[in-house]
């Protein structure tokens, strides 16, 4: 025996231990002040639980930029038989985690194409948000990838003159080329996996929320590489989530940067849309 069997052992046994854990029984965090002026972002989440899998970024412009997180709940997933009860379970972890949310309709975005992106349109319209946050264009799954082309679509039929901030996620399709690697405290990945865990149905089907400290870590071991730059020493970060960050300008998305660039926790992330 190795300390790394000892290790090995550790993993398997929290993994265990964690399956007992309670779900969606928590009070709600505390919630930052929000100025009443505050700069909103809109997070376009494919389906209810993709806000607390992959939002570790909107949670950090909740509480560190003090930043109007607006939950959009593109659809609420496709067994309709499941659409109000996951409605319920969605709001719960909004609750808890501090976002507001909006729906897109009584059970998710179901027309066709064009009205679905009138929807979308017409919600950026309204909230005038200085970021998005949405899926990349191959996040695998496909309600992923087309909640990633409404959102385009939606934005070309914007005004040439608005503007904002694209911030692309990913979960079941890694990008190759992310740019932004955030780092996440333990505190917020607990509230993280805390909020997940009111999406009662999903994680009994699969345990997303106890999955997520591992993946975060894997996040460090190729976001070191991939966004810090190939054979460079990866940041001392544990847990950390990878977005793509571009700009909306003039109709079309463009570069902010080249490179990748690592956002850890000494540093406001609301600085990366000064």
């Amino acid at each position: 025996m190795t300390p790394y069997h000892q290790l090995a052992s550790d993993y398997a046994r929290l993994l265990k231990q964690g399956r007992s854990f309670p779900l969606g029984t928590f009070k709600p965090t505390p919630r930052p002040e929000i100025p009443p002026n505050a700069p909103k972002a809109l997070f376009f989440a494919p389906h209810p639980d993709d806000e607390c899998i992959v939002g570790g970024i909107a949670a950090r412009l909740l509480r560190q930029a003090r930043i109007n997180l607006i939950n959009v709940a593109v659809t609420l997933g496709s067994k309709k038989e499941r659409q109000q009860e996951r409605l319920r379970e969605l709001q719960n972890a909004c609750d808890y985690i501090g976002f507001t949310l909006l729906t897109t309709g009584p059970n998710g975005l179901e027309k066709h194409w064009a009205a679905c992106v009138k929807v979308i349109k017409d919600i950026i319209e309204q909230h005038q948000p200085k970021v998005l946050l949405f899926p990349h264009d191959r996040d695998w799954n496909s309600t992923h990838i087309g909640t990633h082309y409404l959102v385009m679509d939606a934005l070309k039929q914007m005004p040439a003159s608005y503007t904002c901030y694209l911030v692309e996620t990913e979960f079941w399709g890694a990008m190759t080329d992310p740019n932004l690697m955030v780092e996440m405290s333990a505190e917020d990945l607990g509230d993280m996996m805390a909020a997940t865990s009111f999406h009662v149905g999903e994680v009994n089907r699969n345990p997303y929320h106890l999955l997520l400290a591992p993946w975060m870590m894997d996040n460090v071991r190729r976001g070191g590489e991939v966004v810090g730059g190939q054979g460079g020493a990866v940041p001392d970060y544990t847990f950390a989530v990878l977005y793509r960050l571009r700009k909306w300008s003039q109709g079309q998305a463009t570069k902010l940067f080249e490179g990748g660039k690592q956002v850890p926790l000494s540093m406001n992330v609301g600085e990366l849309f000064a």
